[in-house]
């Protein structure tokens, strides 16, 4: 048995979690132990949670739970740190970050809605100090039409997350984008069941990322086949009707520009991504 879930079942009050978050929540917060650290929970119920917590981060960790439930106040007699309000609502982000300033974990167990967990995040990113992290519990209500969810749609946090990556990769300059305050603070994304971590980098990333060379010396004996595969298979066709289609020639470039990355093969290409989609379906 692991040590959060120990700590889980010796937790004086009551919580509720699934079974598979518990390793991965020792994977991805087990190099804050013993670090004096500021760690946010939404949705703190009778705070059996921030028990846990206290007993897996030991003594150095400042814990911040927040609920909208006005009772949950009473766990600060037990040495918590209480703030009562929406997570939906944009004002009371702006008025917790005032008081409390950045933090290093976000842990959003709160109403599991689109626009509870999409506001938490985005009002939040500015505000989680480097190599932190924001997790969002229950994504599997980006799937869910009961309780209220509406899902699956657009406006899912797992969707939302999509726009994140894309703008993950604005590091990147071969996407031509300039880097925002998502590509310049978050390093990465980390997909589990029902539950999604977003990685900060250690130091705000101000610069593109580099491309090199290991050797330059010996760049020109390397030849390139990486985008030539569906090429070289129809030029073969090709040369077993009219004969050997030789480099640098008419019919070399002809071949290539009609059939290389062109209708035949693009719609090829996409009929077989749409098999797969259809894989993943079932």
């Amino acid at each position: 048995m692991s040590i959060l879930i120990k700590s889980f079942n010796k937790s004086p009050k009551y919580s509720i979690k699934w079974n598979n978050y518990f390793k991965v929540y020792e994977e991805i917060l087990n190099k804050y132990k013993n670090k004096k650290i500021k760690f946010v929970e939404i949705g703190i119920g009778d705070g059996g949670s921030l028990f846990m917590w206290k007993s897996f981060f030991k003594n150095k960790i400042e814990i911040i739970g927040i609920d909208l439930n006005p009772e949950a106040k009473k766990l600060e007699k037990f040495g918590f740190k209480i703030a009562i309000g929406d997570q939906a609502d944009p004002n009371f982000w702006k008025s917790f970050y005032k008081k409390y300033g950045k933090i290093d974990v976000l842990l959003d167990d709160g109403g599991h809605k689109n626009i509870q967990q999409i506001t938490t995040l985005m009002e939040s990113i500015d505000f989680i100090k480097p190599d932190g992290m924001i997790i969002i519990e229950d994504t599997h209500t980006s799937f869910m039409k009961k309780k209220g969810f509406k899902n699956p749609s657009k406006y899912s946090v797992v969707n939302f997350s999509n726009l994140i990556i894309e703008n993950i990769h604005r590091q990147n300059p071969s996407i031509n984008k300039k880097p925002n305050f998502i590509s310049r603070k978050i390093e990465s994304i980390s997909f589990y069941d029902s539950m999604i971590c977003f990685n900060f980098f250690k130091k705000e990333k101000k610069v593109y990322s580099k491309l090199i060379e290991n050797n330059k010396k010996l760049r020109n004996y390397f030849t390139d086949y990486r985008h030539d595969g569906d090429f070289i298979r129809i030029k073969k066709k090709f040369e077993g009707k009219i004969g050997k289609i030789k480099k640098n020639t008419l019919a070399y470039s002809l071949v290539r520009k009609i059939f290389h990355r062109n209708f035949y093969l693009s719609l090829k290409e996409k009929l077989r991504i749409i098999k797969y989609k259809n894989l993943l379906k079932k």
